[in-house]
């Protein structure tokens, strides 16, 4: 794919996001799109944003569970970046008017206090690195026309990320074993899903590290003070205003989010 058109198709997915009208899934227009022409749509994209004066803090990891990399015929995850103002607090409302078709992910996220730097980063490698862990709601989203995506769409788009709720606690992980670490999930009052840490990549810190080691490919470092989203523990919950969702993690705390109009 010449860069003119990764450019171009950059600038369109911007501006999907910026007016809200979302544009037509690019394995149908392009259908020869491979996995890494959409990585540097997404490279081109993020080049956008931070011109406009938005900051990366951090990162996004996807498809971290056998079944969904089975949906997408993948074998590995994928991932995208976290912008500054893509980071809300709990107490700050989610407007529908402003998604396309938001679903909401539980994760943990992971907050380092130094860089780590692919290749050969292993699981005690991210727990030596993290400051802490906290709580996290993914609100994922599309700036596509309904209808089905395939990876390279998904990852073209910035991984499929809309919004990023952290809850309020950090939690040292010494004494922690993240792969036990149970999860319930709260839709309106009414628990939907259960889980534990090692739905992801069978520990979630894994998913950390397969992220340092793909970016060092890219010459790229996971930064002391980035936010690392892992993977959700469960599948994506979809929501309608006046829907308000809670995840508890054992030990780690709670994170809610509540939708309106």
């Amino acid at each position: 794919m010449d860069l003119s058109v990764i450019d171009k198709i950059a600038e369109e997915l911007y501006q999907a996001e910026k007016t809200g009208n979302p544009i037509k899934q690019l394995t149908i227009q392009y259908p020869d799109i491979t996995v890494d022409e959409a990585y540097a749509i997404q490279l081109a994209g993020r080049k956008l944003r931070e011109a406009d004066g938005r900051e990366v803090v951090g990162a996004k990891i996807g498809l971290t569970s056998k079944a969904m990399q089975h949906i997408y015929n993948v074998y590995e995850p994928d991932y995208g970046y976290i912008l500054d103002d893509m980071v809300i607090t709990e107490n700050e409302p989610i407007k529908m008017s402003e998604c396309q078709a938001p679903k909401v992910e539980a994760e943990i996220a992971f907050i380092l206090k130094r860089p780590l730097e692919g290749p050969g980063v292993t699981v005690a490698d991210v727990l030596r690195a993290t400051a802490g862990v906290m709580p996290c709601l993914e609100i994922i989203d599309s700036r596509y026309e309904p209808g089905a995506i395939k990876i390279q769409d998904t990852v073209a788009d910035i991984a499929s990320i809309g919004k990023v709720v952290l809850g309020g606690a950090l939690t040292p992980v010494a004494d922690i074993d993240l792969r036990y670490t149970g999860l319930v999930f709260e839709k309106s009052g009414e628990v939907i899903s259960t889980a534990a840490g090692a739905a992801v990549l069978g520990h979630p810190a894994a998913a950390v590290a397969w992220l340092a080691n793909k970016l060092s490919s890219y010459g790229v470092t996971l930064r002391k003070g980035d936010i690392v989203i892992s993977g959700s523990l469960i599948a994506a919950c979809g929501v309608e205003a006046g829907d308000s969702v809670r995840a508890t993690f054992d030990r780690l705390g709670s994170v809610s989010a509540r939708f309106v109009k």
